[in-house]
């Protein structure tokens, strides 16, 4: 099989060395969390005195044949894609106005100036994740929740809506790279089986597909601790009710009374491990909880 070409995260051009080459710096305004329909720059500076850059936009990808490899800082290989309209982010900014769904993905920049082109280093990843009312595919989890504990089982599958093609999951985490489900679990029909969680499973998922059309992307965590709050998998449409659970890894303890808390400040105190909230509003994004024995 033939190997992709690989470099360092600290890549050179021939004849500098790597203190020579200034470092790209890629931030996200205002947020990489995004509803379908709003607007988001990605900016690009590089870390030296010099005016004279444009610049080259990349998307992070699962590996294939023929495509750039950069070793992160995490020792892992990350690979990129050159986008198709990199030319119109030329000025430093990047902007997607209205976002749509098929721009989640895990965005990286690089500078480049001068004859011959000499290069900056790779930029840090930003990702960017679009939630959009009607997806044309649904990623189904079960546990439909968004946290887990470690060793539990978890399933993952495309609902498709759309008669597309090709659908599978990808996963965005902490080692920075993106992966597509070939890499991890096992296969029964169309669903990706993990057998045992782990914290490294801790993550964003979602479905793609050929074409490049995206689900909705959910956050899942996995915890080592004994306490997870069950919330919604996907978006909850505001003005509706909303329940919360508390779960514990014990799966009968007794006395348990759930303290449910948010930016520090106690909302209700229950012993039925659950809250529910009548209307949810954009206020309730934000919930945290804590579990004691009484």
């Amino acid at each position: 099989m033939p190997q992709a070409a690989e470099v360092s995260w600290q890549q050179i051009c021939m004849g500098s060395s790597v203190s020579e080459r200034p470092q790209a710096v890629l931030r996200v305004s205002p947020q990489s969390w995004l509803t379908e329909g709003d607007s988001v720059t990605l900016s690009c500076e590089v870390t030296d005195s010099s005016t004279d850059w444009t610049f080259s936009w990349y998307t992070v990808v699962p590996y294939r044949d023929g495509l750039t490899g950069i070793n992160n800082n995490g020792g892992y290989s990350v690979y990129v894609e050159l986008l198709s309209d990199s030319s119109r982010g030329s000025g430093g900014n990047y902007t997607l106005s209205p976002a749509a769904l098929n721009h989640t993905g895990v965005y990286m920049c690089r500078g480049e100036r001068g004859e011959p082109a000499f290069h900056s280093q790779y930029s840090n990843p930003q990702p960017l994740w679009i939630n959009g009312g009607s997806p044309p595919v649904s990623l189904i989890i079960n546990p439909s929740r968004t946290q887990h504990f470690t060793n539990d089982s978890l399933s993952l599958s495309c609902e498709d809506q759309s008669n597309s093609t090709g659908w599978t999951v990808r996963r965005y985490t902490h080692s920075e790279r993106v992966l597509d489900c070939s890499h991890w679990g096992s296969v029964t029909g169309s669903t990706r089986n993990i057998s045992f969680l782990s914290t490294s499973y801790t993550g964003v998922y979602w479905c793609e597909s050929e074409s490049g059309e995206n689900s909705n992307p959910v956050n899942i965590t996995v915890h080592d601790g004994d306490v997870i709050l069950e919330s919604p998998v996907h978006p909850v449409t505001e003005g509706h009710p909303l329940t919360l659970r508390c779960l514990y890894h014990n799966p009968n303890p007794s006395n348990l009374r759930a303290d449910f808390y948010k930016d520090g400040s106690v909302l209700q105190n229950q012993t039925t491990g659950e809250m529910i909230i009548q209307t949810v509003s954009k206020s309730d994004e934000e919930l945290y909880l804590d579990l004691q024995h009484l």
